[in-house]
């Protein structure tokens, strides 16, 4: 039985596995420019942030209704739970879709067409995160935040992923102050690309509570004691640093410094049809002892968006203390 734990960084249009790409486009007459599904899972071995994300949002354009957005998030569901996952946060990017002609309900009812019963189907607690693209305007991010507003019962927070480099945290303070003022927990993604300030500007002008990847703080030593201090949780994908060429090999990884530092990290799968692997491979890919991936469990349900819950939190720290490998 695989260690019980929450997964904090999860795309899931990330989970979109070539099977049901194909499935999904035959369903909604899409023609892909892949033979196969073998082709396909070739494009995957892209060779940098840009051209993964090329890929990415062009593979979207098979997603095209309710059912789309659920079958995708049940298929994810399933295999988070034979990892073990008993809670995760899952992130989308609504732009992406709404670029596209797809509405905010298309996409957030169908995502929740799955969520609202993951529970009883799958074992696992569920939240919702909008990430913002922020290689687009913040008065796209704005625009938005105003078409999620009727949504919010669905959504409990709000991130910022894509591109880093040349988009700094600063440029949608406003958007991320109107997000909090609406009651909405806030994330970014800081630090992969981009240089430790943008944790840093993430903290103070965004005021996150998590941050996203982040682990280019330890190029930083005042910013990785203030985060001890404060114990605000990173929430790591060591395959995906790799493919995205963040870190060299996974002998080079800085999670076991990072821990050793201590600060509170975690460990998650970020696009995971893409990076070569779930939650589960992801810990699996590190040399961590038993008592490391114990710390970085507990760390994930110490960080989820769970104060709603709290009793929810003790279970599962409660399973995780039991747990016997």
């Amino acid at each position: 039985m695989p260690l019980p734990k929450a997964e904090l960084h999860l795309h899931i249009e990330g989970t979109l596995e070539p099977e049901l790409a194909f499935e999904l486009a035959a369903r909604n007459g899409v023609t892909l420019p892949y033979a196969d599904t073998g082709a396909l899972r070739e494009a995957y071995r892209f060779d940098g942030l840009q051209s993964f994300l090329d890929l990415y949002y062009g593979l979207m354009a098979v997603l095209r209704t309710e059912r789309d957005f659920a079958d995708l998030a049940d298929a994810y569901l399933a295999r988070a739970a034979a990892q073990g996952v008993r809670h995760a946060e899952i992130f989308f990017d609504p732009q992406a879709h709404l670029a596209r002609g797809v509405s905010m309900e298309t996409v957030v009812e169908g995502l929740w067409r799955a969520l609202g019963d993951s529970e009883t189907r799958h074992g696992v607690s569920t939240r919702l995160i909008m990430c913002f693209l922020r290689d687009e305007s913040a008065e796209s991010a704005m625009d938005t935040l105003m078409a999620a507003k009727p949504h919010l019962d669905r959504i409990t927070g709000v991130g910022l992923d894509s591109a880093e480099v040349g988009h700094p945290p600063v440029k949608f303070r406003e958007v991320y102050e109107v997000a909090a003022a609406l009651g909405l927990r806030r994330v970014a993604h800081a630090g992969e690309e981009g240089p430790p300030e943008y944790i840093t500007e993430a903290l103070d002008l965004l005021g996150v509570e998590r941050v996203d990847h982040g682990l280019r703080c330890m190029e930083d030593p005042e910013l990785v004691a203030r985060l001890v201090r404060d114990r605000i949780p990173l929430t790591l994908c060591p395959l995906s640093n790799v493919r995205l060429r963040a870190v060299d090999t996974l002998a080079d990884h800085p999670l076991p410094a990072m821990l050793e530092a201590g600060l509170r990290c975690t460990v998650n799968s970020d696009d995971p049809a893409y990076f070569g692997g779930y939650i589960g491979d992801n810990f699996d890919a590190l040399p961590l002892t038993p008592e490391q991936q114990r710390e970085l469990a507990r760390n994930s349900f110490l960080a989820a968006f769970l104060e709603d819950d709290e009793e929810r939190r003790a279970a599962y720290l409660a399973e995780l203390d039991a747990y016997e490998s």
